[in-house]
């Protein structure tokens, strides 16, 4: 008999209020197949919930097909919402992952989070 063991850790999840408009959702680890939808489903709670979700990806290891499929459904269903999504990555990896997709331009980026959280209306 074999077990599988995933590790717990791969990607964490935190958010956090800011006011009444806005939430911080800081990723952590990697978004891959295995825990995109733990990410879809915050992302999804999130927006139903703030009129901004700030996505802080600056501690994200590894972006991949999945995440990035994630980030841009959460993109187009924020649209659809009226809301704002808003990314903040100084992550080498999600960088790029985003950069050679091109998707990169799809998104709204902030510098930092208190720079995405500002002039939230």
């Amino acid at each position: 008999m074999s077990t599988a063991f995933l590790p717990v850790d791969i990607m964490g999840l935190q958010v956090a209020e800011h006011g009444a408009d806005a939430r911080v959702v800081r990723v952590t680890g990697e978004i891959d197949v295995v825990t995109a939808p733990n990410l879809a489903d915050c992302l999804t709670a999130q927006l139903t919930a703030a009129k901004v979700v700030v996505v802080d990806l600056d501690a994200v290891r590894f972006l991949g097909s999945a995440g990035l499929s994630v980030l841009f459904e959460a993109n187009e269903y924020a649209t659809r919402q009226g809301c704002d999504l808003r990314l903040v990555s100084h992550s080498r990896a999600a960088n790029l992952a985003l950069t050679v997709t091109g998707l990169i331009q799809c998104f709204t980026f902030a510098d930092s989070v208190p720079d995405a959280v500002n002039n939230v209306v």
